[in-house]
């Protein structure tokens, strides 16, 4: 009797589970399927699968940007002349120092005359016989006395009397070695008791105002310099002086396929030397550019660099870019309109042509 009651109560059970779901009152999340049907259709889970990405977008107006070409060298003395002997003699006096600031023609080094002056001295007298006999000479065939060619080689003598002394002279000049620029005196020097030779060194003055700075170019940006052109050094030492192009070279260097600039700065309290590390920096023509961080930056499918941009409609586009130049604050790149809404959060998420949802950082912001 006890187990027929069991089976009208299970009986019971099911046949009351069954009229609970036929009657279709199915409860989901908390709500009855009735109360989710009465929700419009914008508002339902479901169908937020179907709405447009969000994106944070940023709008972006192109600026002036004044490009800079960097040329890296070195610096280089105006002049550098290395004084020679054009006699021989053992120097006996030595009045420049190493070191020492000179003027042209000061004298750098003295050589020992010998018998220079003799020779000035006897020059000096064959001249004056040269010249007595040739008057005597003309006197005589003014008169008819002798004859017209003797007084001929007499004058050529005479010429020559005179070329003899000139020579002399020069040769006692020789004596004294003087600086042909002015400049600073260069370590080494001569010392005095050294025999110097014709073509020996005395010294080398260097001329290092102005300064020079030298520097290659490529063959793709040779084209934007000309001489004149303004320019600012930075030297290793912290100083930037400010100069122009003085030479650009008609051809490359063959090897490297760079071509010579050579820059010219005034330097004439000496802060700049011959031999250092410098810096040119030649502003050109100014462009419009769009300076951005470089994390928005993205690749399309060729592995092209560019950015993520919208139109009108809101649909994702990429546009290539050439990046220009960095700074500490961003790069700058080029290729871009004037004014244009970046997608700075989210463009690796979206494709060419797909409809987002832009939500520019200052709606952002407020919200």
């Amino acid at each position: 009797m006890k187990l027929k009651m069991s089976y009208v109560l299970a009986a019971l059970l099911a046949g009351g589970v069954g009229f609970w779901m036929w009657s279709g009152d199915v409860v989901v999340g908390g709500r009855s399927d009735g109360e989710n049907a009465a929700r419009p259709l914008a508002e339902r889970p479901e169908s937020r699968k179907d709405a447009p990405f969000k994106v944070k977008v940023r709008e972006m107006t192109a600026t002036d940007r004044i490009n800079v070409l960097d040329i890296r060298g070195i610096t280089e003395a105006h002049a550098k002349v290395t004084v020679r002997a054009e006699t021989t003699g053992r120097i006996i006096e030595r009045p420049a120092r190493e070191g020492t600031v000179v003027a042209m023609d000061d004298p750098l080094c003295v050589l020992d005359r010998g018998t220079r002056e003799a020779r000035v001295l006897e020059a000096q007298a064959q001249l004056t016989q040269a010249r007595i006999d040739l008057e005597a000479a003309a006197q005589l065939s003014s008169k008819g006395f002798t004859a017209e060619n003797r007084v001929t080689a007499l004058r050529a003598g005479f010429d020559a009397a005179t070329a003899r002394l000139r020579e002399a002279e020069l040769e006692l000049e020789r004596t004294i070695i003087r600086a042909p620029i002015s400049g600073v005196v260069e370590s080494p020097m001569a010392k005095v008791g050294d025999h110097l030779s014709i073509g020996s060194a005395c010294g080398t003055i260097v001329d290092t105002d102005p300064m020079i700075a030298i520097g290659q170019v490529s063959e793709a940006s040779i084209s934007l310099i000309q001489v004149g052109m303004p320019a600012e050094v930075n030297l290793i030492t912290g100083h930037t002086p400010q100069g122009k192009v003085r030479y650009v070279a008609p051809a490359a260097d063959p090897n490297t396929r760079t071509f010579r600039v050579e820059i010219e700065f005034p330097n004439a309290d000496g802060l700049a030397r011959d031999g250092t590390t410098a810096l040119t920096r030649l502003p050109l023509r100014a462009e419009k550019a769009h300076k951005i961080s470089p994390a928005i930056l993205t690749l399309n499918d060729a592995g092209r660099v560019g950015l993520r941009v919208l139109a009108e409609d809101n649909t994702a586009k990429f546009v290539p870019v050439t990046i220009l130049g960095g700074e500490s604050d961003g790069v700058w790149v080029s290729g871009l309109p004037e004014v244009v809404r970046v997608i700075v959060v989210g463009q690796d998420f979206v494709g060419d042509g797909q409809t987002v949802e832009p939500v520019t950082e200052v709606a952002e912001a407020a919200q």
